[in-house]
């Protein structure tokens, strides 16, 4: 394993425990019995008053964000709310297990959009492992074993692939926005959009209650803690010092955690193939994520060292950073 310096760390295990944050608001959203247009407008807006108060705290008094930053963080926020009511609405149509496969086509998407719009090159290593997470996922949602389920597969399919979309699209988004600063604040407009949008497209989604029984309002509490507030934040933060690979890749732990929390909180009972490809998964985002960095990949990122004058004594030049790539 190759010697890393605290600072290439960071990056990588705030993601990595931000993922597996983020699957347990899957389990307890479960747990409040509530529609697609509930459980995603309390989610949101029940993490507001301590993502405001997170947000006041990095605020200085006479700052201003740029525009760009604000748009995307308002672009950000209804493609929130559409993988969110979307991706909901699938699990009933088309069952949770083709509907977790499809919307983690990110792990695809969300490099290409970054190789597309931002030239950011793809790594050879993260190629490679690309097949393990995919047929890991395949696995760990049960489609080889049960099928294709739920009360509209063609329309269940539809929607998943819409989530997939939206759910990449946010990705792609808050990792750009976070480049500019302000990553508390801008997340937070991102989480107030999000409500906002779910509020007025609920309604489409098996409507929203605006008056939760207290105890579901409790396990949405719980959600938007764990995910909005401490999963999310973390994937922000982290996001923007990450290639796009990197952080593709171990996004693909929050179905693991999903996988291992429902079995001890739903006393869900997990087949043989789904835990072979929970540790298929595993084993495909660390092999993807051990690489060196080297100083030209930092550098896309915006956080790479000053470039050495070639006239400079060799002992003169800046030493290379490294950390873990995805």
């Amino acid at each position: 394993m190759n010697t890393l310096s605290n600072q290439s760390r960071t990056p990588t295990l705030l993601m990595a425990v931000g993922a597996v944050t983020v699957s347990a608001s899957a389990v307890f959203i479960d747990l409040s019995h509530t529609s697609p247009g509930t459980a995603s407008f309390y989610r949101c807006l029940l993490a507001l008053p301590l993502l405001g108060a997170l947000a006041a705290r990095e605020h200085r008094p006479g700052e201003r964000w740029p525009t760009r930053q604000v748009l995307t963080a308002i672009a950000a926020g209804v493609l929130f709310a559409g993988d969110m009511l979307l991706w909901t609405q699938a699990i009933f149509e088309v069952g949770a297990g083709l509907s977790t496969v499809l919307v983690n086509a990110q792990v695809v998407i969300v490099p290409l959009l970054a190789l597309l719009i931002d030239g950011e090159r793809l790594r050879g290593r993260y190629l490679v492992c690309l097949p393990g997470l995919i047929l890991g996922v395949v696995l760990t949602g049960g489609v080889l074993e049960h099928g294709v389920s739920g009360s509209n597969p063609t329309w269940g399919t539809v929607h998943a692939i819409l989530a997939a979309a939206c759910y990449s699209g946010f990705l792609y988004l808050l990792r750009r926005g976070g480049r500019h600063g302000h990553i508390v604040g801008s997340y937070g407009l991102v989480i107030a959009v999000a409500a906002i949008a779910s509020l007025v497209a609920g309604p489409f989604w098996h409507g929203v209650d605006l008056a939760p029984a207290w105890a579901a309002v409790g396990w949405l509490a719980l959600a938007a803690v764990c995910g909005q507030v401490l999963g999310w934040l973390l994937v922000a933060r982290a996001a923007p010092r990450l290639p796009s690979d990197v952080g593709a890749a171990l996004l693909m732990l929050t179905p693991v955690g999903a996988l291992v929390l429902s079995a001890i909180v739903l006393a869900e009972h997990p087949t043989a193939l789904q835990l072979a490809g929970a540790a298929l998964m595993l084993a495909s985002a660390y092999l993807a994520t051990t690489e060196r960095i080297r100083p030209r990949s930092i550098a896309r990122l915006g956080h790479a060292p000053a470039r050495a004058d070639p006239r400079e004594p060799r002992a003169a030049r800046p030493p290379l950073r490294y950390g873990w790539k995805r």
